[in-house]
């Protein structure tokens, strides 16, 4: 006995071949983008002024034959050698001093805190120029350098060199104290603990625990602070050493060539920052492993996506 509410297939009625067949093929939906037209003035206005201001230097009274000639200039060189080496030097003094400073001033001592407060209060309270002059003239103050174990004339000590080591250097290690201590400032206080319930004592926490998951917090204002020192070691030139400014101006001032060789240590100052963008871009990227589910498609790995998206067949 069947019920009557039980339909066999035979019951049912017959489907229209044409509905079956735009049921299976639904109507592909026809999206309609939203048109932007503020983006496209923003757009057509920063050309043109792009445009107006490659306009203008086309039309200034540039010799841009002497920029080419003098860019691979063995003199020019040799410079930004220079400012490459004092201002990596510089970096590694200020990252040394800035984590000695930041674990001080975090002290529960307080005359570690308050020797660190006053190097950060000062340094960053002074002009950078200023001190390198202050370095430059120190002979003036302390003629003989006199340690016990060594004796010499302030003027055969404070060469350019160490002029501009040492007002960079401490200039930046004032800066990097205060990005370590907000690096540091960041790890749940909890990582601590938990460290010193385990045994370890504060020194090796701070080594193995606390910076170590710091880093992802000091590294980007740290990539920056090092490309700004890349162009703040154009002041050293005041003291007397040869770095990429002071080469260009000594070829400029006999040359006659004065804009053409500011416009050569521009050209080489981007490309020494554009360089260590890139390099900044791929160390942030790598301490961010941990804290990103995914990490972002690299600038190369984008191209490839949109090469291979545009080649491949439609609707595959």
């Amino acid at each position: 006995m069947t019920d009557k509410f039980d339909k066999t297939p035979a019951d049912e009625p017959p489907k229209d071949s044409a509905a079956v067949e735009a049921a299976s093929h639904p109507e592909q939906i026809k999206a309609i983008p939203v048109r932007h037209w503020g983006r496209w003035i923003s757009g057509v206005v920063v050309v043109a002024l792009l445009a107006l201001l490659i306009y203008s230097f086309s039309q200034g009274d540039v010799n841009w034959g002497t920029v080419g000639d003098f860019i691979f200039d063995p003199r020019i060189v040799t410079g930004m050698w220079h400012t490459l080496l004092i201002s990596v030097l510089s970096m590694l003094i200020g990252l040394v001093l800035g984590v000695v400073f930041a674990v001080m001033r975090l002290s529960k001592n307080p005359v570690t805190g308050a020797v660190s407060w006053l190097y950060i209060w000062f340094f960053r309270g002074t002009p950078v120029f200023v001190q390198l002059l202050l370095w430059f003239n120190l002979a003036l103050i302390f003629p003989v350098l006199n340690l016990g174990f060594y004796k010499d004339e302030m003027v055969d000590v404070m060469t350019p060199f160490m002029v501009a080591l040492l007002g960079l250097g401490l200039n930046e290690g004032a800066y990097m104290a205060e990005i370590v201590r907000a690096g540091i400032q960041s790890v749940d206080e909890g990582q601590t603990e938990a460290s010193h319930a385990l045994g370890m004592s504060s020194g090796k926490t701070m080594r193995r625990i606390v910076l170590p998951q710091a880093m992802r917090v000091i590294v980007p204002p740290t990539g920056n602070e090092f490309i700004n020192l890349l162009k703040t070691s154009s002041l050293v030139s005041a003291v007397q050493y040869t770095e990429l400014l002071r080469a260009a101006q000594n070829i400029g001032s006999t040359s006659f060539a004065v804009m053409e060789m500011l416009l050569v240590a521009s050209v080489w100052y981007l490309a020494l920052t554009s360089v260590f963008s890139v390099g900044q871009y791929y160390v942030e990227r790598y301490y961010a492993r941990g804290s990103l589910r995914q990490l972002p498609l690299t600038p190369w790995q984008k191209i490839k996506k949109n090469l291979s998206f545009r080649s491949s067949p439609r609707g595959v």
